[in-house]
């Protein structure tokens, strides 16, 4: 499905022109949060741009992707370090090389299949960021390549920051694997996901149909999404450089749920899911 990485996407940059936030250029969308709530913001994903807020407050933020395309689409969000602005990362990523490290993914709702809505919680710190797309269409090409990222910028918080809800379950992400603090269950789910790993890693959530395993749902996937899919995409958290976390709220339904990472490894570009990065787990 997808190369969730900024490595992935360095080299498809190159022959487009612009790539600038006038596609999908983003709209005020963020709802004033009540005492002790999270700001939520809402962005809508289409073929092949975001529609969104330019600038929100820092704090805790649950951001909401509702997918409007025929493709599945995530938003990655990623926050640009050491005084570096939107264009700069824009330009770093046309250049061959890694991408550079003042480029920091801290996640963001993970891929829903189209039509469908996902969510992620993070707190945010004052500065520039980008929201991106990664998820190739069924021809190998990222969506960002396409035009599929706008800048954000997160100014000064407006008051305190909100806490964190309690999570129901704990999700670590290391080389290669996802340990869960205690098995999921059927209803409304707070997953906190916290990368402890050296390497980058995301989850991607999928509800498998009935007789079909996870390594069903990847050939179908990597194949180019022929025929009837094996499942279908949820959500979950994107990207994570190493240390950051977030958290998301999923409807648990009885059956078996797939937990995969597509990032490519830093070692040899394969996606992690080639290193045993992918599994099932039962619910109910």
């Amino acid at each position: 499905m997808r190369s969730h990485s900024l490595c992935a996407v360095v080299l498809a940059l190159a022959p487009v022109a612009g790539c600038s936030s006038e596609r999908g250029t983003p709209t005020p969308e963020v709802q004033a949060p009540a005492a002790s709530a999270s700001n939520v913001v809402t962005f809508t994903a289409e073929d092949y741009s975001f529609k969104g807020p330019a600038e929100i407050p820092a704090g805790l933020t649950q951001f909401r992707l509702a997918n409007k395309g025929t493709e599945p689409h995530h938003l990655t969000v990623v926050r640009i370090e050491q005084g570096r602005t939107y264009d700069s990362l824009m330009a770093a990523l046309r250049r061959p090389g890694p991408p550079p490290a003042w480029a920091r993914p801290v996640g963001g709702p993970n891929a829903p299949d189209p039509g469908a809505e996902s969510n992620a919680e993070h707190m945010l710190e004052p500065g520039n960021y980008a929201v991106l797309c990664f998820v190739p269409t069924k021809e190998g090409v990222p969506h960002l390549a396409k035009g599929m990222v706008a800048p954000l910028k997160v100014t000064e918080a407006v008051g305190p920051s909100a806490t964190p809800r309690a999570a129901d379950v704990v999700m670590k992400l290391s080389d290669y694997d996802f340990e869960l603090s205690s098995p999921l269950t059927p209803g409304e789910r707070v997953i906190r996901v916290v990368n402890s790993a050296q390497q980058m890693h995301e989850v991607e959530l999928a509800k498998l149909s009935p007789g079909k395993s996870v390594q069903d749902l990847i050939a179908w996937e990597m194949g180019g999404r022929k025929g009837a899919a094996p499942g279908k995409w949820v959500g979950g958290i994107a990207t994570l450089a190493q240390g950051e976390q977030g958290q998301f709220t999923v409807a648990v339904e009885p059956g078996d749920y797939a937990l995969i990472c597509f990032v490519p490894d830093a070692k040899d570009g394969k996606p992690h899911l080639a290193h045993g990065m992918a599994k099932t787990i039962k619910v109910g």
